[in-house]
């Protein structure tokens, strides 16, 4: 049985998906930067989404989610968005849910977060 990845890695895969949305290509360096990371740490989480075959670096350093990566990267990156979305249409502002969604994307299970899209697209809120 495959080992569940840590939520650093979601963190990565959603960079990575959300870098690949505004740019041809993302390497390390632009993980970096959006992130706030150092090299080191990006390198050895690039190694790790690498070897558990979330990732493909090609031999000048460009990234690129699998079939496995893109996944669960989507997966995270629309619990993300719909929870933003959910939490401001409750009334809190735009930076706070934000935050909070990016917690709680990666901890909320499937059901729950199925159930909150269903009332927020019942009460129109999605």
């Amino acid at each position: 049985m495959a080992a569940k990845i840590q939520e650093s890695g979601e963190m990565y895969l959603e960079t990575i998906l959300i870098l690949s949305k505004k740019k041809n290509v993302v390497r390390s360096i632009d993980i970096v930067e959006y992130m706030g990371f150092s090299k080191p740490s990006v390198s050895r989480a690039m190694a790790r989404l690498r070897e558990d075959k979330y990732i493909v670096m090609d031999a000048d350093g460009f990234i690129a989610l699998t079939e496995k990566g893109r996944a669960l990267a989507g997966k995270i990156y629309e619990r993300h968005t719909a929870l933003t979305r959910f939490l401001v249409g409750i009334g809190v502002d735009e930076e706070t849910a934000a935050a909070d969604a990016c917690k709680m994307e990666h901890d909320i299970s499937d059901e729950t977060f199925e159930a909150m899209k269903r009332h927020a697209a019942e009460h129109g809120k999605a």
